[in-house]
């Protein structure tokens, strides 16, 4: 055989395969949306396909994130403020988190209409190249269809909202990216329901108003591992706890997928800002430094849906950062 004719049925047999592997994917994310599909084909359609095939494009960059990074850095900024966006993503920032119509708690910060600040959040997206995501609202009477449909021509990524701060239109293809939080109150039995309306994560935001500031406990880390084994999607954890440093290769072990750092770490000042975002940064690139051998090496295990979960080592005390303390000037 002539060898253009080699290369012209390698070419072939390559373009076959993956249109194959195409069609699997296509296939398995459909099952993976709606478990009825390979049982019942015609509901499936009637019920979950359409929805599925809907949301298979929102694949963007908060999900690419989360997918490539061991543990990823997101900084929910105290303030609008174009130098605090820039202190953040300068010191490290895999992704920035604005609010507008809402009063932040842990702030103390009311943050108004959307109008007050397109000029600002403009200003960000044009600097700033990572995920950029929003708060739209701290109600369900003040979640304006308006301002949702205008985040994506701003240049946002995702947005970020309680669940009973969510109205039905949200669930919609707006061009963004989805995130939703949960509090204390939550049975955290259902939010294995998410991945069906295709979001990209969960924000565990569970520890109760009155404990805010306080140091992470070992019961708060279980109740992040309880929902990162009950959900199907990627957990990111907020800094409701008055987090350090030293609890990054905690969270990391159980299985958390990103750092969400607020006022209550970063201050509301450039420098507090700077300083706190630096030191988690440190602390993160430290992971994995230093690797444990032999039986010390931490192994995966599969959640309780098929998905990979790549942080349990056989014993806690094995975790490993790399250092001994914090040496950053946290």
């Amino acid at each position: 055989m002539k060898k253009g004719q080699q290369t012209e049925q390698m070419q072939q047999r390559s373009q076959r395969t993956e249109q194959t592997q195409e069609a699997q994917q296509m296939q398995l994310s459909q099952s993976w949306q709606n478990p009825q599909h390979s049982q019942n084909p015609q509901h499936s359609h009637q019920v979950g396909q359409l929805w599925a095939k809907q949301h298979m494009q929102k694949i963007g960059q908060l999900q690419a994130m989360l997918e490539q990074k061991p543990l990823s850095l997101i900084v929910s900024l105290p303030g609008n403020e174009l130098a605090l966006a820039r202190a953040a993503w300068e010191e490290g920032a895999d992704a920035l988190k604005v609010h507008f119509n809402v009063g932040h708690r842990a702030s103390g910060n009311h943050f108004g209409s959307l109008g007050e600040y397109t000029e600002v959040f403009r200003a960000i997206r044009s600097e700033f190249a990572g995920p950029f995501g929003v708060v739209p609202s701290g109600s369900i009477e003040g979640t304006r269809r308006e301002d949702v449909e205008r985040l994506e021509g701003m240049g946002f990524d995702f947005y970020s909202i309680y669940a009973h701060h969510l109205p039905s239109f949200m669930l919609q293809d707006h061009g963004l990216e989805s995130t939703f939080a949960i509090n204390n109150e939550y049975d955290v039995s259902l939010v294995a329901s998410a991945a069906h309306f295709g979001f990209t994560a969960l924000e565990a935001s569970i520890v109760p108003g009155n404990e805010y500031g306080t140091s992470l406990s070992f019961a708060d880390v279980l109740h992040y591992r309880q929902l990162v084994l009950q959900a199907r999607v990627p957990v990111l954890v907020p800094s409701q706890r008055k987090l350090v440093p030293e609890d990054v290769p905690v969270l990391h072990h159980s299985g958390i997928k990103a750092i969400m750092l607020g006022a209550i770490v970063t201050g509301k000042t450039e420098d507090e800002l700077r300083r706190a975002v630096s030191s988690f940064r440190n602390a993160i690139d430290r992971l994995g430094q230093k690797q444990p051998s032999g039986s010390e090496q931490f192994a995966s295990e599969s959640c309780v849906d098929g998905h990979s979960d790549p942080a349990t080592p056989s014993v806690l005390t094995k975790l490993s950062d790399g250092s001994d303390s914090g040496g950053d000037g946290s």
